[in-house]
């Protein structure tokens, strides 16, 4: 009497390299994801650091009420920052904290720019813009909007 053959009971190649497949295609996944997250992480960062900045413009113009439509106009190095520094008039002052502000932001972010806008009313309100260059995403913003009641 012969004995007939067994059934394979592995998998067979076919089965094999289906399943490299399937896990290749999610390995890509995988990859794409942590190059998203990785991009998402240096841009909160830089956001991060603008809303930082914009933040400090934003108490350079509350801690210089008087300067009003100055902090619009350009910046200037007028020695007016501590320590030693002299004693300035509000417009000075104010173009002086842009200059300082400016390179602030260019040492800080890349192609960064900033730029306060001023307008006049009960109270003035000032609109604070930073606009740098992200890798991989292109020209972004940050913008606040701060009212700032005259003393």
């Amino acid at each position: 009497m012969r004995q007939r053959a067994s059934k394979s009971a592995g998998f067979s190649l076919i089965e094999a390299l289906v399943s490299l497949i399937v896990i290749s295609v999610g390995m890509i996944g995988i990859a794409a994801l942590y190059g998203q997250g990785l991009t998402a992480g240096r841009v909160a960062l830089s956001r991060t650091v603008a809303v930082n900045l914009a933040s400090a413009m934003a108490e350079n113009i509350r801690a210089n009420p008087l300067a009003k439509g100055a902090y619009a106009a350009g910046a200037a190095n007028n020695g007016c920052a501590p320590p030693g520094g002299a004693t300035c008039l509000p417009d000075a002052m104010a173009a002086n904290d842009l200059f300082l502000w400016a390179q602030d932001i260019q040492a800080n972010l890349p192609n960064g720019v900033g730029q306060v806008a001023f307008a006049d009313g009960a109270p003035p309100t000032y609109t604070i813009t930073i606009t740098w260059d992200e890798v991989g995403v292109g020209q972004v913003a940050q913008q606040i909007v701060v009212q700032v009641p005259a003393t």
